[in-house]
């Protein structure tokens, strides 16, 4: 019953994930060449999808709490619906031709994101114990569904309400937030027990304190912020150097399939090899990302890096979240993930505001050049938290 209970929890999640990442896809390619045709000032174009990340950091916290008290399946219902609101938001913002509100639209779909980022967690939080790593990566998986859908729907809605470019994008996000709110009545979590409710576990604090909880976040932060640095600049880029809509969609297709379909497979390497030796992975292989994509401007450029840091993020992020599991008791959950995501998405915002801004004050290269030294960091603390948990296996051994 356990078995067939978590197998339809992990399929409506990851169903749910791809229809939310679908629309995330849409807005990656469109959403900054949107904002560069309504902004007076061009350094503000990403500004539309940053707002999308700063929406899911100021909403993780409050979704997090609001689905201890009122259960997973009503949350994610309540926050797909936000998602149909700010696509009609943002499709509105483009029929009048406001900047602004184009920004609000892409804030409110953010909003939905803050509940969309516990799906991962969902799966895991009812999953058996050796069940959990490849829970959480299935969920995941889903990804690859919009990495397939997403930039063939971007390209098709587009054009949708000729000549009102990116009209119908945005129109397409409201259909597939539906079709999620829709889905979501089939998840199958109980509500949180009187006694999770209540109880408070450990003070905050001393959970942080932890180094497992602070390598976990790193993780979340600088393989994100990474990602969201490279991903958020080269549709921009790639217009400045001539490059049309479907060279970009094509390049955001690749990008999103290796960010998600490694997830087929990542639980598995996790359980295999050890989280903290695929996290290492993931970090090589964004730094060969950031390397590939100041060696030229070819279109093999653009698709080796966005493919690596795709797959090097999943790496990172599917390992970064299997380590935060294993940080907090069932009363303490709600708090840590809220916590997490909280940073991890407040890194990511600034990284994708500072995206396009570095690129129109600067250059290419110095975006990449930006996101070199995070990854150093990441990678020092993995190797840290490798040698501890080293060290404390031979204590026990020789006690």
């Amino acid at each position: 019953m356990a078995l067939q209970r978590d197998n339809r929890n992990v399929l409506v999640l990851a169903t749910s994930q791809a229809l939310y990442m679908t629309g995330m896809s849409i807005n990656a390619i469109l959403t900054g060449l949107a904002g560069f045709m309504l902004a007076s000032d061009k350094a503000l174009a990403t500004l539309p999808f940053t707002a999308v990340i700063i929406a899911t950091m100021f909403t993780t916290v409050p979704a997090s709490l609001l689905m201890k008290r009122i259960g997973r399946r009503p949350g994610f219902i309540l926050g797909a619906l936000i998602g149909i609101i700010g696509g009609l938001i943002s499709a509105y913002g483009i029929y009048i031709r406001e900047f602004w509100c184009l920004v609000a639209g892409t804030f409110v779909i953010g909003m939905f994101g803050g509940f969309a980022q516990y799906f991962r967690f969902a799966a895991a939080d009812t999953a058996r114990p050796e069940f959990k790593s490849k829970a959480i990566s299935l969920v995941l998986a889903g990804g690859v569904i919009a990495a397939i859908a997403g930039p063939e729907l971007a390209k098709w809605s587009n054009n949708l309400f000729e000549p009102i470019l990116f009209l119908g994008a945005y129109v397409v996000i409201s259909a597939l937030a539906l079709i999620s709110a829709v889905l979501l009545f089939w998840l199958d979590i109980p509500k949180p027990s009187a006694e999770e409710i209540k109880s408070k576990g450990r003070p905050m604090l001393e959970i942080m304190r932890q180094p497992t909880f602070i390598v976990a976040v790193l993780c979340g932060m600088i393989g994100y912020s990474t990602m969201a640095l490279v991903m958020t600049a080269t549709p921009l880029f790639m217009q400045f150097c001539g490059y049309g809509i479907s060279d970009t969609a094509f390049i955001i297709q690749w990008h999103s399939l290796g960010m998600f379909a490694p997830a087929f497979f990542t639980g598995h390497l996790i359980q295999r090899y050890g989280v903290l030796n695929i996290i290492l992975i993931g970090i090589v292989l964004q730094a060969s990302a950031l390397i590939f994509a100041v060696s030229g401007i070819n279109l093999y450029n653009f698709w080796f890096a966005l493919v690596a840091v795709g797959v090097g993020w999943n790496f990172i992020f599917v390992g970064g979240t299997t380590l935060l599991t294993e940080c907090y008791a069932p009363a303490e959950r709600a708090k840590t993930q809220a916590v997490n995501d909280l940073m991890v998405f407040g890194f990511v915002a600034i990284a994708s505001l500072l995206s396009g801004a570095i690129l129109h004050l600067f250059n290419w290269n110095t975006v990449m050049a930006i996101a070199a030294p995070a990854s150093l960091i990441l990678g020092v603390a993995v190797i840290w938290l490798k040698a501890q948990r080293h060290r404390e296996s031979l204590a026990a051994e020789t006690s």
